[in-house]
């Protein structure tokens, strides 16, 4: 009973004080019995707080059935259901006109207008792939298992488990004092009462594995409007080559490392400068009543704003320092912590320091729940593949599998051949006049993924990705078979991911620009813009390991290899002197002395018209670039200033060239293993 009841005692009216020192677990565990003590009007004013889970005690019919679906009945019933909505899913599949869909009973959901525009394709198309998340994920399906909505949260196998999350989270949300209910009646003439809704989710770790149903109540911030329910909105996030540097540091110096997640983020935030109000959330309704907000729930507008101040408030107080670099950077005297949204983590040298600081926090008002080390960090699997004589780790492996199943997955490539690259050589055009796209799959969605996996943890993926993407909203069958392509290479290399063994020093930084001068000319239409468009790809190191990789279609027209170098060089400048400014003040934090004298900084260029512009010192200029030097001149005073060496590299190792073009298999595979290790 003990272990049923959260570890709690059973309620009754000799031991309700008790109750104040529960968890929101333990209050959502409560029987009905136990509610009505708790509710009477004895006991009722220390419990205020808790008005939406004392007085909810109705369980909805999905999940009571669940507690005993033992029953043939049920059973046949909740099969039924299932099939009703896999009936209801498939029938975007059947449609063929806006007519069709208008006459089928998905009509009542769907409202449709009309402006002039320049789209020529089939009118079910925007109807049905590129308009709606509802509709994207109604056709593909998704993700749609581990995201259920209410209806089938509530009537499906796992009934009782989201129905427990969903008890959770309002307990939570009470126990923190988010929001008073009142009277409808009292709310403000003129104020909108917001929509509340729930999402739920089966959380699952890097590997697949169902590691506990999440339920979160949201805010519908849709309907908000600017000036009147927020004001400022944007909240930063940090970048993944601030943990990618950290991920090299730890192992250069061995420091220690540990995660965190932060119960209810944005909850801790106040609402100050508005007064919002929102329905009560389904299952647990009470007639004429509503919701004051008084902490920022999910799913409004300026949480994600109101929170990150929170938490960089309570990192000030703490004597941890917000980076110039990165503002989710946080560097105190001792610990450096990353954030990014709820999940934090943690360095130091000693793991005492780290517990001190989250110790601290969590006495700030900061709600963290401490996990292992950084394994897991936003779906990507850390593995140490070696170690040394001490037990510092010397060589880790970044890998997605769980995300590349789920690919692989919804591309139906389960049985499929594989293949050992992940394009073709040629480059993947538009094609207008192509045939239309015969897949279930949406392109859109399964590219969202591939953008997710090749920018964390596969820089190989870059290219293909990339140009595929230019196309997602406007699919061919020849983009199908592009993705497909990129699924089979990625069952091929399913288990493989980045391999970082770096050397001694990170001040050793490396950037490797490149340039396909033109690549889609020839192959597209003469009429398309992006024809005599060329494509930028580099990559920057940082003590041998990738830090930071990009492809992508330059924005304006080159007129030589001179040019599209040069602008593919401008372009690693831009993120190459960042990263270089944050790798000085991380070594000066670890007293890695001295700095200046031990940083080395090389851009490899294969290009001798673009390495002769690099290194002569501005106003100069050679004859040729002449009518484009002036836009140089920026970054060659930073490369003189900042002692930065361009050199000629040869062309078979210019490891830009894997983000520039579709390559061969030898040259790709000798690319990759330089960049990933294997």
């Amino acid at each position: 009973q003990q272990r049923m009841n959260h570890g709690r005692p059973n309620i009754n009216h000799s031991n309700c004080d008790a109750a104040l020192q529960f968890s929101p677990a333990q209050m959502a565990s409560l029987s009905p019995s136990e509610k009505d003590v708790l509710w009477n009007e004895r006991h009722r004013s220390n419990f205020e707080n808790y008005s939406l889970t004392l007085q909810s005690k109705r369980v909805p019919i999905g999940v009571q059935a669940a507690y005993t679906s033992s029953s043939h009945g049920f059973t046949a019933t909740r099969e039924n259901r299932r099939r009703s909505a896999q009936s209801i899913r498939a029938m975007l599949l059947e449609v063929d006109t806006v007519e069709d869909l208008m006459n089928s009973p998905l009509s009542e959901f769907i409202t449709l207008a009309v402006n002039e525009c320049i789209y020529s394709g089939p009118e079910i198309t925007p109807v049905c792939q590129d308009v709606s998340p509802a509709f994207l994920n109604a056709k593909t399906g998704i993700s749609r298992e581990d995201n259920p909505g209410w209806h089938e949260a509530m009537s499906g196998d796992e009934a009782p488990q989201y129905w427990e999350a969903a008890k959770k989270e309002i307990a939570t949300l009470e126990a923190i004092n988010a929001w008073d209910v009142v009277n409808i009646s009292s709310v403000p003439k003129g104020q909108r009462i917001l929509k509340s809704l729930w999402t739920f989710k089966r959380k699952r770790s890097p590997s697949g594995v169902i590691k506990k149903w999440k339920g979160r109540l949201t805010a519908r911030g849709d309907m908000q409007v600017e000036g009147v329910d927020f004001n400022e909105v944007w909240a930063p996030v940090c970048s993944w080559s601030t943990v990618r540097m950290m991920f090299t540091l730890q192992m250069v110096l061995g420091l220690a490392s540990s995660s965190a997640d932060v119960t209810c983020a944005f909850l801790h935030a106040p609402i100050d400068d508005e007064e919002v109000y929102l329905e009560i959330p389904r299952g647990f309704e009470q007639p004429g009543k509503c919701l004051k907000l008084k902490k920022s729930l999910y799913g409004l507008r300026q949480s994600p704003r109101n929170f990150f101040l929170y938490l960089a408030q309570r990192m000030e107080e703490c004597e941890m320092r917000q980076s110039m670099h990165d503002p989710c950077l946080f560097i105190g005297d001792k610990v450096i912590a990353v954030c990014y949204v709820d999940d934090l983590l943690f360095w130091a040298k000693d793991p005492k320091d780290i517990t001190e600081l989250m110790v601290e926090l969590r006495k700030k008002g900061l709600d963290l729940e401490k996990e292992d080390d950084c394994a897991g960090f936003l779906g990507v699997d850390v593995k140490v593949l070696e170690s040394d004589e001490n037990g510092r780790a010397t060589k880790i492996e970044l890998t997605q599998s769980g995300l590349i199943d789920r690919i692989i997955e919804n591309l139906g490539l389960n049985s499929a051949n594989v293949k050992h690259t992940p394009s073709k050589c040629e480059p993947l055009t538009r094609d207008d006049d192509g045939e239309p796209c015969q897949e279930d799959f949406n392109v859109a969605a399964v590219v969202g993924q591939l953008l997710y996996l090749a920018g964390h943890t596969r820089p190989d993926l870059a290219y293909s990705v990339n140009c595929v993407a230019r196309y997602m909203f406007c699919p061919k069958r020849s983009h199908e078979l592009a993705l497909k392509q990129i699924g089979r290479y990625l069952k091929a290399t399913r288990g493989k991911g980045m391999i970082i063994t770096p050397s001694d020093n990170i001040l050793s930084i490396e950037a490797f620009p490149d340039a396909d001068f033109g690549g889609l000319y020839g192959h597209e239409r003469g009429d398309d813009p992006a024809c005599v468009k060329s494509r930028t790809g580099f990559v920057i190191l940082a003590a041998n390991c990738p830090i930071l990789w990009k492809s992508q279609l330059q924005s304006k027209t080159a007129l030589s290899t001179m040019e599209a170098e040069i602008s593919a060089l401008a372009h690693c400048c831009k993120e190459l002197f960042p990263l270089i400014d944050l790798a000085k003040s991380l070594a000066e934090h670890f007293k890695l002395e001295p700095v200046e004298s031990t940083m080395s900084v090389t851009i490899h260029e294969d290009n001798a018209a673009a390495l002769i512009l690099g290194n002569t010192l501005p106003p100069g200029y050679t004859p040729r670039s002449k009518f484009f030097h002036l836009e140089t001149i920026w970054f060659r005073e930073e490369i003189a200033r900042r002692g930065i060496n361009l050199v000629k590299v040869d062309t078979k190792e210019q490891l830009g060239d894997i983000f520039t073009k579709g390559l061969t298999q030898v040259t790709f595979e000798y690319l990759r293993k330089k960049l990933l290790g294997w």
